[in-house]
This record gives structure tokens, C-alpha cells and sequence, in this order.
């Protein structure tokens, strides 16, 4: 690659992260919970209307909702307790608790807007309403903190700066080029900010156990179901799981805890 080329390719990709780089700051908005500026991609709306979309097809995936009136109203009812009880309540949001009927999965998440889904696997493991309302309240957070519509922000800068790092450095004759380098890099910072929205889904849950009448101090409980869940000592390394250890996140729950007792508050 001759001199000439390379300055073109070096301009095309600054040229390309700045594209970016706007784009995805243009996004930034105050979640009104937390006041945090945050870029988010959807409107609460369009974020409904993916959640409900996407719903029946999440459910397939862990072999549909669990065929037990009396377990399915169980979710729903400490869901809703959580919700109405909180500021959730206040949101656009329309929330809904599924129970996946998958026995072996150890998993509970949140799709945008307010479908929020806990397998079998998970919930047999837990011994209390306490825990599960930690459990569903940490699901809620993620709605509250709009971390779908925000993860898809962060995803589109991310695809960007690849595509302008591959713009400005890859050797069109080689196929070993610095795309997989690029890419590699930009896994990483997707991975760091996902850690980051589980611990503030973690200070959400505590919250909104608080404030519906429930045990926060359950939430450590449930840290200590899931760190037997994974197996023990084989997990990955924290920096490379898009979840923080579980010794990691009662640490910090614990944190928020102390924090509350003092003030009266969490810190955001």
C-alpha cells in the first residue's frame, strides 16, 4: 500500500468515526430516574411495540410459558406488587411477567418496554417471594434504565468506529487484516457496557424491593443462587462476561445498601 492510499483510507475513516461520533451523541437524553444522560435509539413507544413484537418468539426459544395457571400468576403478581409499589409505576411502560416453562436454564430477562420473562430453572431455585421480587425487580431496572434502547445506540457507534477503523488501516491485499483487531475491541466495549447495566439494574432491584415492602437484603441471596448456578470456578474472567460475578455484584449491592441506610437514598 503506497503512501498516497493509506492517507486517503486515514482520512475516509476519520471522516467516518466522526459520522459516528455525532450520530450517537445527537441521541443523548436525561433518564428521568436516574439523571443520567444516556443515547437511546427508540422512543418508549417503539420500544413497547418491539417488547410485545418480540415476545412470543423469546418465549419459543425456552420452549414456551410454563403450563401452570397458579406458578404464571405468581410471576405476575410480584411483578405488578414491584411495579405498582414504585416508581415504575410512573413510567409509559407496559409491564407483563412471563414464566418460561425451560427447567434447566438458570436465566430471567427483560425485553424493551416491559415484557419481562423468568424461567422455571431459575425460579425453583429460589426459596422466597423476596427473592423473586429481586429477581423481577433487577428485570424492571433494565426497562426503567432503557438499557435495550441504549445498548443499540452504543451498537450502532460501535459498528461505526469498526467500519472506520477498517476504512483507515486494512490491507485490501491481505486477508489477515486489522478488521478482526477492530472488531475484537469493539466486543470489549460492548461486553463493559453491558456489566454496567447489570449493576444498575442490581441498585434498581434493591429499590424497588425497598420500596414495595420486601427484604433487600434478599437480593444477596439471590447473588449466591446464581454463583452456585454457574458451576463455580470455571466461569470467565469478569472482564470478559457481559455479567459481573456474582462475588462482584454483592459487593456492590451491598454498597448500595449502606448507602441507603445513611441517606435514605440510592446513588445513581
Amino acid at each position: 500500500m503506497n503512501s498516497g492510499s493509506l492517507k486517503s483510507r486515514l482520512i475516509v475513516g476519520l471522516i467516518m468515526a466522526g459520522i459516528a461520533l455525532f450520530s450517537y451523541y445527537s441521541k443523548m437524553q436525561v433518564n428521568p430516574i436516574t439523571g443520567k444522560r444516556q443515547a437511546v435509539t427508540l422512543t418508549p413507544q417503539q420500544e413497547i411495540a418491539m417488547g410485545l413484537q418480540s415476545a412470543p418468539q423469546m418465549a419459543a426459544e425456552f420452549g414456551g410459558l410454563f403450563n401452570n395457571q397458579e406458578a404464571q400468576n405468581q410471576v405476575k403478581n410480584v411483578g405488578m406488587k414491584v411495579v405498582t409499589n414504585s416508581d415504575a409505576a410512573k413510567s409509559e411502560y407496559q409491564f407483563n411477567f412471563h414464566l418460561l416453562a425451560d427447567p434447566e436454564t438458570v436465566n430471567a430477562f427483560a425485553l424493551p418496554g416491559g415484557q419481562i420473562f423468568i424461567t422455571v430453572g431459575l425460579l425453583k431455585r429460589l426459596s422466597s417471594e423476596d427473592q423473586l421480587a429481586g429477581v423481577l425487580g433487577h428485570e424492571i431496572g433494565h426497562v426503567i434504565g432503557r438499557h435495550s434502547a441504549q445498548q443499540m445506540a452504543k451498537d450502532e457507534l460501535t459498528n461505526g468506529l469498526l467500519g472506520a477503523a477498517v476504512a483507515a488501516t486494512s490491507d485490501p491485499y491481505s486477508p489477515n487484516n486489522s478488521a478482526a483487531i477492530a472488531q475484537y475491541v469493539g466486543k470489549m466495549i460492548t461486553m463493559k457496557y453491558g456489566r454496567d447495566d447489570e449493576l444498575e439494574a442490581d441498585k434498581f432491584g434493591v429499590k424497588y424491593m425497598i420500596e414495595s415492602g420486601y427484604n433487600p437484603e434478599k437480593m444477596i441471596e439471590v447473588m449466591e443462587i446464581l454463583k452456585a448456578a454457574s458451576g463455580g470456578g470455571d466461569r470467565p474472567s469478569e472482564f470478559q462476561s457481559t455479567h459481573p460475578d456474582p462475588d462482584h455484584r454483592i459487593i456492590e449491592i451491598k454498597k448500595a445498601l449502606e448507602i441507603y441506610k445513611k441517606t435514605g437514598k440510592l446513588e445513581w
